[in-house]
């Protein structure tokens, strides 16, 4: 089953060329899943990360006052950063937050409604899934990707190579036990882009006043990514 790619085609800077979002996630690889304690504490996660070479970034609805962060992300950033919201799970937050900026919308798990109203609105699709039956129904209803989540329940790489064993064409995000040590094993068993958690957005670097732990560790994921795919340039 082929999807077309979703979302209107804008501008990447250091691409020099309009790109859909889907290009966008897939050419960056890595999608950090942000979790903090406040907006000012998100926000500098956001920062912290940006100044690594992340040009991606998933703002969690668990996140307080993660509406208003989306809005001043996208004010800040504009072209430069590619906003998504995460973990949606009605129709009414989706809307809310593609209001607000938001490219891509994530869910934990699968949820009709949110599929639905976030293709009626244009814009890139990734539901949660974690059996083979969660994740086929999750794409042929019109996710544009499977989040399998938490992959590392499952088995992490092994698991999604396992997955798309029988389902080739899948277009997988696994999220759960993405850590440096583990993103090449993952891209090699196919993964289109990776759900980057606590291993890469780091609330105790920033509490602790060094925020470039944070940014050494993006610089770490972006430079692992270039490598892989170098490597072996998907077709």
């Amino acid at each position: 089953m082929w999807l077309p790619h979703s979302g209107e085609g804008r501008r990447r800077p250091d691409w020099g060329g309009a790109v859909t979002t889907q290009e966008w996630i897939e050419g960056a690889g890595i999608v950090p899943v942000l979790r903090a304690r406040s907006a000012e504490e998100g926000h500098a996660l956001v920062e912290a990360l940006v100044a690594g070479g992340i040009t991606v970034m998933e703002v969690t609805m668990t996140v307080p006052g993660a509406i208003g962060l989306l809005k001043d992300l996208k004010s800040e950033y504009g072209d430069r950063l590619l906003l998504g919201s995460g973990s949606v799970t009605t129709a009414q937050q989706a809307l809310a937050t593609i209001d607000a900026g938001a490219e891509f919308v994530v869910s934990p798990s699968f949820h009709e409604d949110v599929v639905k109203v976030t293709k009626a609105m244009r814009k890139v699709s990734i539901p949660g899934a974690l059996t083979p039956t969660e994740a086929i129904t999750a794409w042929r209803t019109g996710g544009d990707y499977v989040k399998i989540f938490p992959c590392s329940a499952m088995g992490g790489a092994s698991y999604v190579k396992a997955l798309l064993a029988p389902f080739p064409d899948l277009p997988l995000i696994p999220t759960g036990g993405v850590t440096l040590e583990t993103v090449a094993d993952f891209l090699k068993a196919g993964a289109r882009a990776l759900g980057v958690g606590a291993d890469l957005v780091d609330p105790k670097a920033i509490a602790e006043g060094e925020p470039e732990r944070v940014t050494a560790m993006a610089r770490g994921y972006v430079e692992i990514v270039a490598r892989v795919r170098a490597a072996s340039p998907r077709e």
